[in-house]
């Protein structure tokens, strides 16, 4: 029941889907922070394929609530096909964003690669935002505050139908962890589709333990766990380097029990590390800190524990 000790990186060099620019440069971050040695030093067998390519960043404001949509697609499918790829080849993605629309993409192909293989899915959303928008919600446009929505089966066409199924998931199948800043109207909306969301105050209330307890339970030997990891999950203190900060988030401590509690289930088998913005950083700090976040996915922690 260990996790998959065959990893591929994929780098998604694009802020197509977000409201700063600078997510673009965030695979190269993650990368000159050493994510391919620290993962190699866990015995972990490390494929860097490259980055993908899409269309460049036009900047330009939104068309019927939608920011550069037909980009926003070009870039999905490419994600799509790279994720699914890596899968069917039996190794574990990692995707490097990007922005965070580009979770339509990567979990639409995990979503698609489950249906071919008669797995159940659980998807591990830490975030510090619901990213449940819809273009009649949303106050931007930007399309990097709706792909859990769009994978939902509310959005447009072009991207819902990605991976060929719609919707691609079930909301039941989601459960956020660290949300602190939701939009009015996506408020009503998550509560409508039933998500469940362990907000920052529960986890003030009950702990990260409990929380993580719940959001893992019942996965068993025919689930696929994969992980979303929105860097501005982290509290901006610690993460200083993502487009959206929002305070209050998780402190180091409790990312790391976060972290070391997926590890122990043994069973994430793709990953998105998402919205890591370089230009905002201070001396890749945050990048770093996303380096040792994902080392304790695979299994570091502090003692040797049986």
């Amino acid at each position: 029941m260990t996790t998959l000790r065959n990893v591929s990186l994929i780098g998604a060099p694009t802020d197509i889907g977000a409201g700063a620019r600078g997510a673009s440069m965030g695979p190269e971050a993650l990368r000159v922070a050493g994510l391919g040695a620290t993962l190699e030093g866990h015995g972990v067998d490390v494929v860097d394929r490259g980055n993908l390519s899409g269309p460049s960043n036009p900047w330009l404001p939104p068309v019927d609530g939608y920011r550069h949509l037909n980009e926003v697609v070009a870039w999905n499918q490419a994600v799509h096909e790279a994720v699914h790829a890596e899968l069917k080849l039996g190794r574990m993605p990692i995707l490097l964003g990007g922005d965070h629309c580009l979770g339509i993409g990567s979990i639409s192909a995990v979503a698609r690669h489950c249906r071919e293989t008669g797995k159940k899915l659980r998807i591990l959303w830490l975030d510090a935002h619901a990213d449940f928008n819809t273009s009649q919600l949303t106050p931007s446009g930007n399309i990097h505050g709706m792909p859990v929505a769009c994978l939902a089966g509310h959005g447009p066409k072009e991207l819902i139908e990605i991976g060929g199924h719609v919707p691609a998931i079930s909301p039941k199948w989601v459960r956020q962890i660290g949300i602190r800043s939701v939009d009015a109207g996506e408020k009503r909306f998550v509560h409508e589709q039933e998500l469940e969301v362990f907000d920052m105050r529960y986890i003030d209330e009950m702990g990260m333990r409990h929380t993580m307890e719940l959001a893992l339970a019942t996965l068993d030997a025919n689930t696929h766990l994969h992980v979303s990891f929105d860097v501005d999950f982290l509290d901006p203190d610690i993460a200083p380097g993502v487009g959206t900060t929002v305070p209050g988030g998780p402190t180091y401590r409790e990312a790391q029990l976060c972290m070391e509690m997926i590890a122990d289930t043994g069973r994430m088998a793709s990953l998105d590390v998402m919205e890591l913005n370089p230009a905002l950083d201070v001396r890749n700090k945050t990048a770093e800190l996303a380096v040792d976040l994902i080392e304790s996915l695979f299994g570091k922690s502090t003692l040797m524990r049986k």
